[in-house]
């Protein structure tokens, strides 16, 4: 996208990032500006089409009022919102103003298809753009890697919990060392804050922006629920799931999610194949024992390792983006057809 606008590409990703109900609200005012300014820049270029990515809280309503003020606008979303885990019965309102659903994951074009929202598997982008990084290089049995999330509120919550796990870890094997995945510079900054006061520094090592060096690196992980999660699985990085939101968040989630499983790989595989401790149950002395295990236990590293490649393989090839594009070509070129037809 930035290659395509150049000097006209306009990013807040990072300021609209944020998790949480509390959290939305306090921004509410910001969000809503930026809300006005993208509905008038589509009325300014007036597009043929609009490719909505991800971002659901923002993008569904953009989708809604787009379809109410422009019929003949081919409408695009990229990206399935996760819908399917808290209310699949706004499927049948999204299939109103939405032309196509590209989605990622392939249990999605099924559920999606059936109740009449046209919807195309076109494979997960990981998985191209993660064949790139492969370093082969060998496992240290000693290192752990801890990957905290890629948002600060994420990291502020959760890696205090990582270090209490990593504190655990290394009183019943001393020795081991830890290597922090650090999203950018940002966050490695917060992160070296918070970890002045720990008492193992000298064991750990911040690394920023190469998270699937860290992945290949490890020889296990705990890893912040998110796309991480598959990632690790991606590299074959044996680990335990931990997520820790604000109690209003998580309260709220409980009455809406309706999944069984928290991360992606215990969800495509519909059985917990990487342990999960969300929550309360987000115990350092837990978390540090499932580790352990994962490390000492070889049958059990090889049965998550065999788990973890038969998620990928459902993921697709690479190509994800290119099918995508022609997916949104070919989507134009039936609003041409029905032009010409008028």
């Amino acid at each position: 996208m930035k290659a395509i606008a150049g000097d006209a590409f306009m990013d807040w990703i990072d300021a609209a990032a944020v998790v949480g109900l509390w959290e939305v609200v306090k921004r509410y005012r910001y969000f809503r500006k930026q809300f006005g300014e993208t509905l008038r820049e589509i009325a300014t270029t007036k597009p043929d089409a609009v490719v909505l990515i991800d971002y659901p809280g923002f993008n569904l309503r953009l989708a809604r009022i787009l379809r109410r003020r422009s019929p003949s606008l081919k409408i695009i979303y990229y990206i399935s919102p996760q819908i399917w885990a808290w209310n699949r019965g706004r499927i049948r309102q999204m299939a109103r103003y939405l032309d196509l659903m590209l989605c990622i994951f392939p249990f999605e074009a099924e559920l999606y298809n059936a109740t009449g929202l046209r919807t195309v598997f076109v494979g997960h982008p990981m998985i191209e753009n993660l064949a790139k990084r492969r370093t082969g290089e060998a496992r240290d049995p000693n290192l752990i890697g801890l990957f905290p999330g890629s948002r600060l509120r994420e990291v502020k919550k959760i890696l205090p919990v990582l270090l209490e796990s990593a504190r655990e870890i290394n009183a019943l094997r001393p020795g081991i060392r830890f290597e922090i995945a650090a999203a950018s510079d940002a966050l490695a900054d917060e992160i070296e804050n918070i970890l002045r006061n720990f008492s193992l520094r000298e064991r750990v090592r911040v690394v920023t922006g190469d998270s699937p060096g860290t992945m290949q690196r490890a020889f296990a992980g705990i890893v912040a629920s998110g796309t991480a999660t598959l990632e690790s699985a991606y590299f074959r990085m044996p680990f335990v799931l931990v997520y820790k939101v604000s109690w209003p968040t998580y309260l709220a989630a409980r009455l809406m999610i309706r999944t069984r499983f928290l991360g992606m790989p215990n969800v495509l595989a519909d059985r917990e194949v990487v342990p999960e401790f969300l929550q309360y149950e987000a115990r350092p002395k837990a978390i540090g024992e499932s580790v352990l295990r994962l490390m000492n236990d070889s049958p059990r590293r090889q049965q998550m390792i065999a788990e973890f490649d038969a998620i990928i393989a459902k993921l697709g090839e690479t190509g994800a983006s290119e099918k995508a594009a022609r997916a949104i070509v070919s989507e134009l070129g039936q609003q041409s057809d029905a032009d010409r037809i008028r």
